[in-house]
């Protein structure tokens, strides 16, 4: 019987992977060599370096990551020892997408700022970035690309450099870790483009921390304007609390966190088992019921500010943020265990597409706005 080690975070890993053999769940922090010295399968998330020092004289096969971003796996290692790996790209692509929308909506509410006409760059247009754009054109919103893999590959030609996206009036990143060549995105922001910035322009990094050079970020935001909304940090679980401070929304790197973007990731691990053990394996998992799943908006005036009160009443990003401030009152080895709490403990939160918006015949032109944002659209 296969030995499989996973990462008891991961939703419904015992439920999916108890079909290929004995699962036993660890915390992602703790997995070490001796842990997988008899094993045979790895399911880990973004927290668990997969590397040597973690697999050497072991009998792992197979390697799979729940999670979008691969940059914790060592692939050239498990090349090199013949160990077949899988990620889950794209996985929770809708739930970063409607993180974004819900906090810039947010911003725009309490501060009085007209969204439609705004340009915001989006840094890396893969799966995530893609949707931040198409929610953002929905808006009204005038768009600013820059991804330099995709323009070489003449995947379109409206890229920008990165020089000039920084001058939108906000800018969100959504790129992988990468440390060196030719795409390097470690401390893509960094003091000397820092600058480039506009007063008053809302900066968003739900990518990898190591994206922006924090301390670098900490140091304008005392003469500099800016809007951050920071998801993610270098140095998790041990954060830059000025920084936060700093910040207008901070959260515990859970944008992508939703249940529909957790369970994407499991299955597209199953998935890829599957196909490494050559074996055809049924796993319907039962999801639990929304409340509310009917919402109807009480007005059509303003339509940000009732856009953004529906987002809200399906996701409080506000609780997600005042969770975090809590590590302000901490110190440095409670604040990062409270980090990894707030992870290992995060609610449920449903998507969008969970949800239908009920609309009269006299709104039927709002119709494509909110099947644009994936919500269902009833007309009464």
């Amino acid at each position: 019987m296969l030995k499989i080690i996973v990462d008891e975070n991961i939703v419904f890993a015992e439920e999916a992977f108890s079909a290929f053999g004995k699962v036993q769940l660890f915390p992602g922090r703790k997995l070490n060599n001796q842990i997988l010295k008899d094993a045979d399968i790895l399911v880990v998330r973004s927290i668990t370096k997969v590397d040597e020092e973690l697999l050497k004289n072991t009998r792992i096969k197979f390697v799979g990551t729940a999670t979008t971003g691969n940059d914790h796996v060592d692939q050239e290692y498990l090349k090199k020892k013949n160990i077949f790996f899988a990620d889950a790209k794209g996985c929770n692509a809708d739930s970063v997408g409607e993180y974004v929308i819900t906090a810039l909506m947010k911003i725009a509410s309490e501060k009085n700022i007209a969204l439609k006409n705004k340009t915001i760059s989006v840094i890396g247009v893969g799966n995530i970035g893609s949707r931040v754009v198409k929610f953002a054109e929905t808006l009204g919103m005038h768009i600013s690309k820059n991804d330099p893999p995709l323009e070489r590959a003449e995947k379109g030609n409206d890229f920008v450099s990165l020089d000039d996206v920084l001058q939108a009036d906000i800018i969100s990143f959504h790129v992988p870790l990468t440390i060196d060549g030719r795409d390097k995105t470690y401390h893509l922001l960094n003091s000397q483009n820092l600058k480039r910035l506009k007063d008053n322009s809302i900066l968003i990094n739900t990518s990898r921390g190591e994206v922006i050079d924090n301390k670098a970020l900490q140091e304008i935001t005392y003469s500099k304007k800016l809007k951050l909304i920071l998801d993610v940090w270098e140095n998790e679980p041990e954060i830059n609390k000025e920084l936060l401070k700093n910040s207008e929304i901070g959260t515990a790197h859970i944008a992508g966190y939703s249940y529909e973007g957790k369970l994407n990731g499991t299955r597209m691990i199953f998935n890829a088992l599957c196909k490494f053990l050559g074996e055809e394996k049924n796993w319907n998992p039962i999801l639990p019921s929304i409340e509310t799943p009917v919402q109807r908006l009480t007005t059509m005036e303003n339509i940000d500010n009732n856009l953004y009160h529906l987002f809200k009443s399906i996701y409080n990003i506000d609780d997600d943020d005042s969770g975090l401030r809590k590590i302000l009152k901490m110190d440095t080895i409670n604040s990062a265990n409270h980090f990894d709490k707030l992870r290992k403990e995060y609610k449920v939160r449903r998507e969008f597409s969970n949800y239908t918006v009920l609309l009269t015949h006299k709104e039927v032109e709002l119709k494509r706005m909110f099947e644009n944002f994936r919500f269902e659209v009833k007309l009464i």
